[in-house]
């Protein structure tokens, strides 16, 4: 595990703060939730995450490096037979922290720490079109949708078709038009000439 943040540590040193943590992650995986102060649930929270991404990539390299930071073979197990393939499709995000209000006694903020376990939903992703100004948008016509039928499409293809039979007809005669008028000025000058 990595060195503690800077700053206070929960309750004393560095290693007391490592087996704390330790202990509520094991905690965590056997019972899937727990009641701490949020404190301590928000330094939870990171161990905790990484100890799931480890159990979802199940090999042995992965069982043996959460081992190393929990307390109990049981937790362990649970984690990667029970709990991994529930959050195998979660990109993240497997703990939720909610919070319950404070403690009767040194009224600490107290919070609810819990494993994620519901099927994750996919979002729907709305693509809209992206406008410059509402000044466009407004003045955007509209298209319109038309089905056509197979005998209209048929019809269409066939009109298609014969314009293109006829197209090459109309281009020599266009091509010889400019022909001819190119010979009349031609016979026309010598006989000015004359």
């Amino acid at each position: 595990m990595a060195a503690p943040t800077k700053g206070p540590r929960l309750g004393g040193g560095p290693a007391h703060e490592r087996l704390m943590l330790r202990n509520m992650a094991t905690s965590l995986f056997l019972h899937g939730r727990i009641e701490t102060t949020e404190t301590k649930a928000k330094r939870l929270r990171p161990l905790a995450e990484r100890l799931v991404t480890f159990a979802k990539r199940g090999d042995l390299a992965a069982r043996r490096r959460v081992i190393a930071q929990l307390m109990d073979k049981t937790a362990v197990h649970k984690l990667f037979t029970e709990v991994a393939p529930l959050v195998a499709d979660r990109p993240g995000g497997y703990t939720r922290i909610t919070k319950l209000g404070f403690r009767k006694g040194d009224n600490a903020p107290i919070a609810v720490i819990e494993l994620v376990l519901e099927p994750v939903s996919p979002k729907l992703v709305n693509k809209k079109p992206k406008v410059a100004n509402a000044v466009k948008a407004s003045a955007a016509p509209v298209a319109e949708v038309v089905e056509e039928t197979p005998a209209e499409v048929a019809a269409d293809e066939a009109a298609i078709e014969a314009e293109a039979t006829e197209a090459p007809a109309v281009v020599e005669e266009a091509v010889e038009a400019p022909a001819a008028e190119a010979e009349a000025p031609a016979a026309e000058a010598p006989a000015e000439e004359a």
